[in-house]
């Protein structure tokens, strides 16, 4: 059985994280962005060590197997907060556990509904429409997405 651990951003190493988020198989899930390196990487780093501490939010690095595998958390969003999971490729079939752990934190930090926005590029879940208060499409940054209003509890 496979490992899912959670670490502050604080505890891993910026040339480590920054191997995953520049990959481009997650890239072309994402909006549109410089390649990451060293400096940007740590600069971004300290932006999501500071949204860590706003009330409402929990953000963590992902490790699978004791491997970066990626990050993900509970972030402001301008309609409430939103779950965010971005991990490599190679670890896709974690995101179901890794989406199941974030609803128990946002159960934790009192939440009554989180937003999930999925890029274009993804299919609709059907799982994820059963257990939405409604689906919408939504446009951030140029780019298109299916927002999931999911209801915690």
């Amino acid at each position: 059985m496979s490992a899912i651990e959670f670490s502050c951003f604080n505890r891993v190493k910026a040339e480590d994280l920054m191997r995953v988020i520049n990959e481009d198989s997650l890239r072309t899930h994402l909006i549109d962005h410089p390649y990451f390196d060293t400096n940007s990487t740590q600069a971004w780093m300290k932006g999501k060590i500071k949204t860590d501490a706003v009330q409402g939010c929990r953000i963590r690095v992902v490790y699978i197997n004791g491997v970066v595998a990626g990050w993900c958390g509970i972030q402001p969003d301008d309609n409430g907060f939103e779950l965010a999971i971005v991990i490599s490729q190679k670890f896709w079939g974690f995101g179901v556990s890794i989406f199941k752990t974030l609803m128990r934190w946002a159960k934790e930090l009192g939440h009554k509904e989180v937003l999930f926005h999925l890029l274009e590029s993804r299919p609709e879940y059907k799982a994820l429409h059963k257990m939405s208060t409604k689906v919408v499409k939504t446009e951030m940054a140029g780019r298109y997405f299916t927002t999931y209003h999911v209801s915690v509890g």
